[in-house]
């Protein structure tokens, strides 16, 4: 009787033990997904990207009504959130720019450079829903002859989303891109006139 106690004690742990799997996702779209621009814009740098303390977590953590937050803990990120959310837009952002993020890279003396700043305010997720960012960002100009300048603009863009979690990390990605083009229309337009405002 105590091999046979031993032995469904045995089993009843093992089945207590199998987890369900882990899935990962990112942020960043898949290469060839968006076209790059035909007219390169100049060169620029991505700077860390912040974002809320409540989302700042290995598991994707999602709003189940107006005052409630779902840490899911077997969807994860693939990388840290701030991680994803700056390599994503700085993936989307070469294609806007058509030019290379060069954040810790050397740079060319006298040659303007465009500065991308970027505070997350919001990023809600909402399966079967939507997917929302709120961002606070800036653009600075320096290394031309004129006096270094910046601009300082916000999105708030609210992507729907599909039923599953697929759904909705590709609406944040789709949300993302909508940034990088904001972004990218702003420096290319106020590296080259210092009266140009916000682009949407």
């Amino acid at each position: 009787m105590n091999l046979r106690h031993l032995a469904l004690c045995a089993s009843l742990g093992l089945a207590a033990c199998s987890s369900v799997p882990t899935h990962y996702y990112t942020l960043v779209a898949p290469a060839g997904a968006n076209p790059p621009t035909s007219v390169p814009g100049p060169p620029f740098q991505l700077q860390a990207v912040r974002i809320p303390v409540q989302v700042d977590q290995p598991a994707l953590v999602v709003r189940e009504d107006r005052g409630n937050l779902a840490i899911l803990d077997n969807e994860r990120w693939g990388a840290p959130l701030a991680d994803e959310l700056h390599d994503a837009l700085a993936a989307r952002l070469e294609l806007e720019m058509g030019s290379r993020d060069l954040a810790n890279m050397p740079k060319q003396a006298g040659q303007p450079l465009v500065t991308v700043r970027a505070d997350v305010r919001r990023f809600d997720s909402l399966p079967g829903q939507y997917a929302l960012l709120d961002t606070v960002w800036s653009v600075a100009v320096s290394g031309n002859a004129g006096t270094p300048r910046s601009l300082t603009c916000s999105s708030t863009l609210r992507v729907p989303a599909g039923n599953g979690l697929d759904n909705l990390v590709l609406a944040h990605q789709q949300a993302i891109g909508q940034l990088a083009k904001a972004i990218a229309n702003t420096a290319r337009g106020f590296a080259n006139n210092p009266q140009q405002g916000c682009a949407r």
